[in-house]
């Protein structure tokens, strides 16, 4: 079992950026790949970002590609969503997850089993 608490979401103008944090309860972080998921209001939810256990290989969806990056910290047990030039439609709740199927990068949502409880993030004027 690996519980995911998230941090470090809040309100922020557009073109600000943030960063969001997620620590895992669990000896076996690098066993696990890890990513971030959100749900804005009215959508459904999507997986945007992905990590390897090594770290070595990312994925994102085409709605961040360049604008965000996923990276991790194996000694701390924490990934890390850094975001960039934030936009109103970056208004969601984001989800860290893990994975206890695989420990690439994966793209498929069902190999994240492991979800925390969100943090908001708000990109408004």
């Amino acid at each position: 079992q690996v519980q995911l608490v998230e941090s470090g979401g809040g309100v922020v103008q557009p073109g600000d950026s943030l960063r969001l944090s997620c620590t895992a309860s669990t000896h076996a972080f690098d066993a696990y790949a890890m990513g971030w998921f959100r749900q804005a209001p009215g959508k459904e939810r999507e997986l945007i970002a992905t990590i390897s256990w090594d770290g070595v290989n990312q994925y994102y969806a085409d709605s961040v590609k360049g604008r965000f990056a996923i990276s991790r910290d194996n000694a701390k047990a924490t990934v890390y969503l850094q975001m960039n030039t934030l936009q109103p439609e970056d208004t969601a709740i984001y989800v860290c997850t893990a994975s206890s199927i695989t420990g690439t990068a994966s793209s498929w949502p069902r190999h994240y089993d492991y979800k925390g409880q969100g943090t908001q993030v708000i990109v408004s004027s």
